[in-house]
């Protein structure tokens, strides 16, 4: 382990499938890293990926009592490391989104007077009213997302309070239907967590506030004025308010750490306890964008990260609040159709080579000619279409392209319809905008190229390894300057930057203008020939 500067800020991720830590010290360097794997680590949970999928296959939870345990070790393996706790000046985290936590009444007074003797687990297995917590990959509230959306007027209406139309996953809809099938697990419940919250309520021995990013993906947050929005939490369940409590700014200092990890494991009496997030919002200060920047993770879903100032909720995407500007909100766009589609494109007309691929790529003039493909292998979220989609320049259906025009096709469809997509929730490329690219294509220069022609702006490479742990790291250290008005990206500036990968062709706007007027026409026109 590097040797520790004076002062030392840690950030946990509590994702599906592990517990991660990571430690940076002054100057921003990793000092320390660790995980405890919940499958292998902690096998009397028997959970596979870190769940248990139930025999309806809809409904996905995660033991409770696992994460504390996973807490334990944790802490148990950095000190066994040598980790020298004494010198963390705060703390903060992440925690997979949309999974919840139900604490039973007299939970409370249990965090407040934990024993230092004792581990977590043994303290507190016994603090909640459902053991297993419902997490992202449930899918069995079909039912009261259908609810929520009529209570409240419809899905934009939805979407223009909390940043997002229904979804099973989200927290509010789980909320209801806990209520509906499990009464008496609800009344007895005091206080209602995101993972996220939970795992800051241990630091703290003592509840803490939901903040305001992750907060906005329940479909219960006002995005606009960041408190609960009565006409949907009068939909989702009563006395709700009072179970969840106020949320707080994602930059908060919720308070010190619990005596009973500065008598168990030497944290120093004063290290501040820094509301933790969501893995997503962790995920963005992890890779440091910054106002006008877009974030592109091209692994086998595509996900599109964005940093707005001026959002426009629709019914496609997720709109949150930033987890390190109050003043601004990211917005969240996920495809299915990432690399798998990449690579079978690349089997069938590269011979399954990427050099040949990136070889057929070049060979056809940017916006190959007037031709546009639409490829969803697998029915796509954003938008909800499926099938395979190609027109000539005069916007007429074709059943086939050559080889070189399909690989370019592809390429740029899928750029394509994530500008078209980041535009319409309320992005604009302003002077200064990057693109930060991650995931396995982002190695390829000539996928890049296209990517930055597309958004006619600048593409850097980012390793974002542990992006959410890292970035909760970097929130801890912000939040201690965030009060004197230190901005995120001044306070986080000696952090290893992104490398300058390609610049966009002069002509590239010129081309590619027209083009997304054409995408946006035509993927609507995909929509209307679905439904007829």
């Amino acid at each position: 382990m590097a040797a520790q500067t004076d002062s030392c800020y840690l950030g946990f991720d509590f994702s599906t499938q592990q517990l991660k830590v990571v430690a940076i010290d002054g100057n921003l360097q990793v000092t320390h890293q660790n995980n405890v794997q919940f499958d292998s680590d902690l096998p009397e949970f028997r959970t596979q990926g870190g769940v248990h999928i139930h025999e309806d296959r809809l409904t996905v939870t995660s033991p409770v009592c696992m994460w504390l345990k996973a807490l334990d070790l944790i802490l148990e393996k950095m000190k066994n490391a040598g980790f020298d706790f004494s010198h963390v000046k705060a703390v903060s985290g992440s925690g997979q989104q949309h999974g919840s936590v139900y604490w039973k009444k007299g939970a409370r007074r249990a965090l407040q007077h934990l024993d230092p003797g004792r581990d977590l687990h043994s303290l507190l297995q016994d603090s909640f009213a459902v053991q297993d917590g419902p997490v992202w990959m449930d899918s069995s509230t079909a039912k009261q997302c259908q609810y929520l959306e009529s209570a409240v007027g419809g899905a934009q209406q939805l979407a223009d309070i909390t940043g997002s139309r229904a979804y099973e996953r989200f927290t509010g809809n789980q909320i209801a239907k806990i209520h509906q099938f499990q009464p008496d697990k609800y009344n007895e419940t005091e206080r209602i967590s995101l993972v996220s919250s939970f795992a800051a309520s241990l630091f703290l021995g003592d509840y803490a506030a939901i903040d305001y990013s992750d907060g906005s993906g329940m479909n219960l947050m006002d995005i606009f004025t960041k408190q609960w929005s009565e006409p949907c939490l009068k939909a989702t369940a009563p006395q709700l308010a009072e179970k969840l409590s106020d949320p707080a700014s994602s930059t908060a200092a919720l308070g010190f750490v619990s005596h009973y990890f500065v008598k168990r494991f030497g944290f120093p009496e004063d290290c501040k306890v820094i509301a933790f997030t969501g893995d997503n919002p962790g995920s963005l200060a992890g890779m440091r964008l910054q106002e006008g920047d877009i974030a592109v993770s091209l692994g086998t879903s595509d996900t599109v990260f964005l940093w707005i100032k001026e959002p426009r909720p629709t019914v496609e995407g997720h709109i949150f609040c930033n987890p390190v500007d109050n003043l601004s909100y990211m917005a969240l766009i996920c495809y299915k159709n990432g690399s798998l589609t990449r690579e079978r494109i690349r089997n069938e007309c590269a011979g399954g080579s990427w050099e040949g691929f990136s070889r057929a790529l070049r060979s056809v003039p940017m916006g190959n000619n007037g031709n546009i493909g639409i490829y969803f292998d697998a029915m796509e979220i954003t938008p909800p279409a499926v099938g395979i989609h190609r027109f000539d320049q005069h916007n007429r259906r074709v059943d086939t392209f050559t080889q070189e025009v399909e690989i370019r096709a592809l390429v740029e469809g899928q750029f394509l319809a994530k500008r078209v997509h980041a535009q319409k929730l309320g992005y604009k490329i302003i002077p200064g905008t990057r693109v930060l690219a991650t995931g396995g294509a982002s190695s390829n220069k000539d996928i890049l190229q296209v990517l930055s022609d597309i958004f006619n702006a600048p593409v850097y490479t980012i390793d974002v390894a542990n992006s959410a742990c890292l970035g909760c790291a970097y929130r801890a250290v912000h939040a201690l300057v965030a009060e004197m008005g230190v901005s995120f990206s001044e306070a986080v500036r000696k952090a290893p930057g992104a490398q300058l990968a390609v610049t966009p062709s002069p002509e590239a706007e010129e081309v590619y203008g027209p083009l997304l007027k054409r995408y946006a026409e035509l993927e609507k026109k995909v929509l209307k020939d679905m439904k007829q």
